[in-house]
């Protein structure tokens, strides 16, 4: 199932032209040189953790014992800044600068009160840091 609601977020942000690189996070982004494996602008898709409840048994079905699954899939949505976006800098280097905040709203508009799965409930973003 985690691999289904893996693959089916990868899918659904892959509708956003401006993305270059969708993938689970695998640390393409950790203590590589300045050349990551990756293209950006990217989001890098992580579980970040499940907790599981048991719920019973159905004979009809396999596996016959049932659990239902809460957690959390972290988002992780990157660019190269090159940029400057500081007060006095030109307006078009300020609105590239500023374009991860687009995506960014994109991803939020794609995936929240999405179903990823047919048995998932709908996604909901919790939290945002940086």
């Amino acid at each position: 199932m985690s691999k289904l609601v893996l693959q089916n977020i990868q899918g659904i942000l892959n509708t956003i032209a401006e993305l270059k690189y969708i993938d689970e996070d695998w640390g393409q982004l950790d203590d590589y040189s300045p050349n990551p494996p990756t293209q950006f602008p990217l989001v890098l898709i992580d579980i970040g953790s499940l907790q599981y409840s048991d719920i019973g048994k159905d004979k009809t079905v396999t596996p016959q014992n049932r659990q239902i699954a809460t957690g959390t899939i972290v988002l992780s949505i990157a660019n190269l800044k090159l940029t400057n976006s500081s007060a006095r800098a030109p307006q078009n280097q300020k609105d590239q600068a500023w374009g991860i905040w687009d995506i960014m709203e994109s991803v939020h508009a794609k995936l929240h009160g999405t179903k990823v799965e047919n048995t998932s409930g709908a996604m909901m973003r919790t939290a945002m840091k940086r």
